[in-house]
């Protein structure tokens, strides 16, 4: 068995699912006690979340690039930074280090492919939702052209994820609103949806949804199980 390097604590509470998921799923294949070899960097979020600006994205990648070399060093196979939106920062950490870093967006567009959806709405971060280092790697690795709902759909989005999620604060009005959001989405075409941000599958889940789900986090997670069982991902949607 390989091991695993996460790059975590953006925030605790979805590295926390990372944690979960991986051993549940290393113990599904091999039975037993079996579970996952971990290494794991946890961020202190509130550091990380200062440096999320135009100024500070440099430190930011840099400091990632710190983590993903101290776990590299201390006896990691691959690397996963248990973040969307900190994949903005994924070709730092490459460049500086030796080891396979698996992308979310990679694991993200071989099951939305595995399952034969075209149109997915993304739920995000608003750089997720916005910026091209994401939506453009599902384009042009996968085919995929993702939606996005309206701007100030985006906004509240966004809002509730920094000022909720991220703190484990779980609102009933807050899900009532990203359902709606779906609701809008699939009107306008969505065929399934994605959660984007590794923090939504806290609040959503996919009984919520009258298509097919996707939980970034989970997926993710699941990569790395098959990485390091050299199995192949056998990501569940529903």
């Amino acid at each position: 068995m390989k091991t695993i390097g996460l790059i975590g604590g953006l925030s605790w509470e979805s590295t926390a699912t990372y944690y979960a998921e991986i051993n549940r799923g290393v113990r599904e294949v091999l039975g037993g006690l079996h579970s996952a070899k971990l290494l794991m960097h946890s961020f202190d979020f509130a550091e990380i979340a200062a440096l999320q600006t135009e100024a500070g994205w440099p430190e930011a990648g840099q400091r990632l690039a710190d983590a993903g070399r101290k776990l590299e060093t201390s006896g990691a196979d691959c690397l996963l930074i248990c973040s969307n939106l900190m994949h903005r920062m994924a070709p730092a950490v490459e460049d500086a280090c030796g080891i396979e870093v698996i992308h979310i967006a990679d694991a993200l567009g071989q099951a939305l492919q595995t399952a034969g959806v075209t149109r997915p709405l993304l739920l995000a971060t608003r750089s997720v939702m916005e910026e091209p280092f994401y939506l453009d790697r599902l384009r042009d690795g996968f085919g995929i052209k993702a939606m996005v709902p309206d701007a100030e759909d985006r906004q509240e989005i966004n809002r509730i994820i920094f000022d909720e999620l991220v703190r484990g604060v779980i609102s009933p009005r807050s899900k009532a609103f990203y359902l709606e959001a779906v609701r809008k989405g699939r009107e306008a075409g969505a065929d399934s949806v994605v959660f984007a941000c590794t923090e939504i599958g806290l609040l959503l889940s996919p009984d919520d949804m009258d298509c097919p789900s996707f939980d970034t986090a989970k997926l993710h997670a699941m990569a790395a199980v098959a990485f390091a069982l050299s199995t192949k991902p056998n990501p569940s949607q529903r």
